[in-house]
């Protein structure tokens, strides 16, 4: 599938796969955020900042972790995305402390500034330091309605596993299971699979992108596509008649990719199902939103969003 949107960050990518492409980019930083941003933050944090620039998340805080103990200062830093993101060490910051933090820092990252993810970003240990998975992402809201909405409004389920809560704001995810890492959000996944509901589970594996793409970890990220190929033979096993999976990406993050960042480029769009057809040819699709017009389709859901349904293309004993 080829992106519509402007843009190839978490936020845009799952939008659009929600059904709203984005028509204009989100604001970043490539030499920090302006100092008016920085100095309303530190006033209401009542804290110092340390780099402001962008950084791969590892080494920013292998660079700054130690002068941010020593002075109480948070690491706050950017990337080649649209994000905000706030490192502190969880002995000095406590995690609920940090969560405040980025809550601020959302406040005041409107408008103009109004960056597609505050992300917090606590660590501990010792140099070398080491991110822990309490991660959290504050969204802005889509701007328009999405697929997770029309499902709701329809009286359906929807789950969101991983990340999906906070990307999307909370808006249309009725039941979330925050990001734990791969292998707990799949463990979570199958869980879901045995409850009996009609709707949408959408989860998110945000491991091969944080853990691996951005650390250009190939051995890492082949690790974890193995680990999770194994864990979806379990998933194949426990799909009902009448469910559809769907495996595709929000944007791609290349391990063998030069540089750290998030790579433009077509995404996988896999679907599967007992009574689909198989061996199917949906050939180049021109929007992720393709995914939220299918989804809505096969639940007998209305919705106007971007995209094309490829529904048709699978039937086979549908009815």
């Amino acid at each position: 599938m080829t992106e519509k949107s402007a843009g190839k960050d978490t936020t845009v990518g799952h939008w659009e796969i929600a059904g709203v492409a984005s028509e204009t980019a989100m604001p970043t930083y490539p030499n920090g955020f302006p100092q008016e941003v920085i100095q309303e933050f530190e006033r209401q944090t009542g804290r110092g900042t340390l780099c402001n620039l962008p950084y791969s998340g590892s080494e920013v805080i292998k660079d700054y972790g130690e002068e941010h103990l020593k002075t109480g200062k948070l690491i706050v830093y950017t990337s080649a995305d649209s994000v905000f993101q706030i490192a502190a060490h969880e002995e000095l910051v406590p995690v609920k402390e940090l969560y405040h933090y980025c809550e601020i820092a959302r406040n005041i990252l409107q408008g103009e500034h109004g960056v597609g993810r505050v992300i917090a970003r606590p660590f501990v240990g010792v140099h070398p330091f080491t991110r822990t998975v309490n991660r959290h992402d504050y969204s802005l809201e889509p701007p328009r309605r999405t697929v997770l909405d029309a499902i709701g409004e329809a009286g359906q389920k929807v789950i969101g596993v991983g990340k999906i809560y906070d990307i999307f704001a909370g808006r249309g995810v009725q039941e979330t299971y925050p990001n734990k890492g791969n292998d707990i959000n799949m463990e979570q996944t199958l869980v879901c699979m045995d409850q009996d509901f009609e709707g949408l589970c959408f989860v998110n594996l945000v491991d091969f992108d944080m853990l691996y793409g951005h650390r250009n970890d190939i051995e890492g990220y082949t690790n974890a596509l193995n680990k999770f190929d194994e864990q979806l033979e379990i998933v194949l096993g426990k799909l009902r008649e009448d469910d559809l999976l769907i495996i595709t990406a929000d944007h791609g993050c290349d391990p063998g990719f030069k540089g750290t960042d998030h790579s433009r480029e077509y995404v996988p769009c896999l679907c599967y199902g007992r009574t689909l057809k198989k061996g199917v040819n949906l050939g180049i699709r021109s929007s992720f939103a393709d995914i939220a017009q299918t989804v809505a389709e096969y639940l007998g859901v209305p919705y106007e969003g971007d995209g094309e349904s490829f529904l048709e293309a699978l039937k086979e004993l549908i009815v």
